[in-house]
């Protein structure tokens, strides 16, 4: 009885091991591959031809869509405009994209084996994601331009080249992850990597990338632009040019100001190139011997000066008893963004105001002192002795005649 099973497990084996190996032999897998695509084919034959028809109909009307968006979009007038940018957008649909879309539509008709199913299913997103990462890239850059081009932007300009690849790095790496995911493979790790990775790639280059997204953020929040007047810290410049890495600007006294981005937008940074209007103020002195009256006429006399300028007077009143003089204050608008003009409107007011405070007897003060001297009791007397000729004819003058 033992010898029986172990000749019938001697004679199984080589049975079996031919069936294992036909298994793994790639010849026979495309074989039974073709016979079964042959038997769907001769099963399906009727849904397989309306599938086609089908399909090429979809594609034809995909394609002519494509070519009016696109014809559309080039007739559109302008540079970088949105049309601009979704006609740039269509270009770059790849007609094979188009030709898999429309397989994918109408396969479930034909019914086809599974293993077609995953092919055409696995072509399907590759296409799709890869189409969808240059749609999204085309989107970005073409804003990106768009802005250069309205601010007339030349270091956006220069600096689209870096940023054509690190877009094009990023969204390729995505759609990579991506389609690996739908393949079943496990990108945990792939991600980890590629996220230390960029880390170390940060730091080793941060204060470089610092500097560029500063400067990609003052080109599209735009704090300021070349040609206009800024504050920071004690300095007040004019900007000449903004680089990926600095800004370069130009002092009133001539020297030339160099700042990284990053530094300057620390920064609490005055812009006076966005003051639609300017206040002006001006201090007043006159002296201690002007009349109360005079004092009460003096701010609707500053008033009037300054509605004579024709600009927007705010306020005028008393500030303060000053060491030699009455101090008030004059507050008044001048609406202009030139600085030029608010430095003429400010000459004017101040030539208005001298004129008729003169006109009207108001006397300017200055820094004074007087002395008085006083005997040991307290008498008043001269700062100098009285001349003796002068005492003589004061006393001949008080005799009786």
């Amino acid at each position: 009885m033992t010898f029986s099973l172990l000749a019938a497990a001697t004679t199984a084996a080589p049975k079996a091991a031919p069936a294992k190996a036909a298994a793994t032999n790639p010849l026979d897998d495309i074989q039974r591959y073709w016979d079964l695509s042959v038997a769907w084919v001769n099963s399906h034959w009727l849904q397989i031809g309306i599938a086609i028809g089908a399909g090429l109909l979809i594609y034809f009307v995909l394609s002519m869509v494509r070519t009016f968006a696109l014809k559309h979009a080039q007739r559109a007038e302008g540079e970088m405009t949105l049309t601009h940018i979704a006609g740039r957008v269509i270009h770059k649909t790849k007609s094979s994209v188009l030709a898999i879309i429309a397989i994918r539509m109408v396969a479930g008709y034909a019914q086809p084996p599974a293993v077609i199913m995953q092919m055409i299913q696995f072509v399907f997103t590759v296409a799709v994601v890869l189409q969808v990462a240059i749609w999204v890239r085309e989107i970005v850059l073409g804003l990106i331009q768009r802005r250069a081009a309205e601010g007339n932007n030349e270091t956006l300009s220069n600096a689209m080249g870096i940023i054509r690849l690190l877009i094009s790095v990023a969204l390729f790496a995505i759609a990579t992850i991506v389609i690996l995911d739908n393949m079943g493979v496990n990108v945990t790790g792939l991600i980890a990597g590629l996220g230390i990775g960029g880390i170390a790639i940060g730091l080793a280059a941060q204060g470089i990338f610092s500097d560029l997204f500063a400067s990609l953020s003052i080109i599209f929040d735009r704090p300021f632009r070349v040609g206009e007047t800024i504050k920071y810290d004690t300095s007040t410049a004019t900007v000449e040019r903004i680089g990926l890495k600095s800004t370069r600007l130009r002092s009133l006294n001539g020297e030339l100001l160099v700042i990284s981005n990053t530094n300057l937008l620390s920064k609490e940074i005055t812009n006076f190139a966005h003051l639609h209007r300017r206040r002006i103020t001006f201090r007043l002195g006159v002296i201690y011997q002007t009349t109360p009256e005079m004092l009460r006429d003096l701010p609707k006399l500053l008033e009037e000066q300054v509605v004579a300028g024709g600009h927007e007077f705010i306020r005028s009143s008393f500030l303060s008893f000053g060491a030699s003089s009455l101090d008030f204050e004059l507050l008044f608008d001048v609406f202009s963004d030139e600085y030029d003009v608010v430095a003429a409107a400010r000459t004017d007011v101040a030539i208005r105001l001298f004129d008729a405070m003169t006109r009207a007897g108001y006397s300017f003060a200055y820094p004074t002192q007087t002395s008085f001297t006083a005997a040991p009791d307290g008498t008043m007397v001269l700062p100098y002795p009285e001349s003796p000729k002068r005492k003589a004819a004061a006393t001949k003058a008080a005799k009786p005649g």
